[in-house]
């Protein structure tokens, strides 16, 4: 059976606490030991979120004044590639070598007529 979980970026960096990659990784060890049962027994689809990562790396990128900041989307895929590489290692560190893990990115594709996108939240 295919099991679809979704892990809020808050879940993977809490709130109030330090934005490190060591506090990052421990939140994403704890979420992958609990779920690495399930990915013994089906196929498991791990979703997440990314706003906190997302924050984070705009304000790294905008204290350097040398060049432009990269666009959102652009920081959004460099965030969903380094929570899937930890989510890879860690779920990793708890299957068998044999049972396969990838990492999918995604593309959002946005509609500039949306009326949604006069007022963005």
């Amino acid at each position: 059976m295919r099991v679809v979980v979704a892990l809020g970026g808050n879940a993977l960096q809490k709130r109030g606490e330090p934005m490190t990659v060591e506090n990052q990784r421990d939140n994403v060890r704890t979420a992958c030991r609990a779920l690495s049962p399930v990915a013994m027994e089906h196929e498991l689809v791990i979703s997440h979120g990314n706003g906190p990562q997302v924050g984070l790396l705009s304000l790294q990128a905008s204290s350097y004044d040398e060049a432009s900041t990269y666009p959102f989307d652009v920081l959004g895929a460099q965030t969903e590639g380094m929570i899937g590489y930890f989510i890879e290692q860690e779920l990793g560190n708890y299957l068998p070598f044999e049972k396969p893990i990838a990492t999918i990115l995604t593309m959002t594709e946005v509609d500039a007529d949306d009326p949604a996108m006069a007022d963005p939240t």
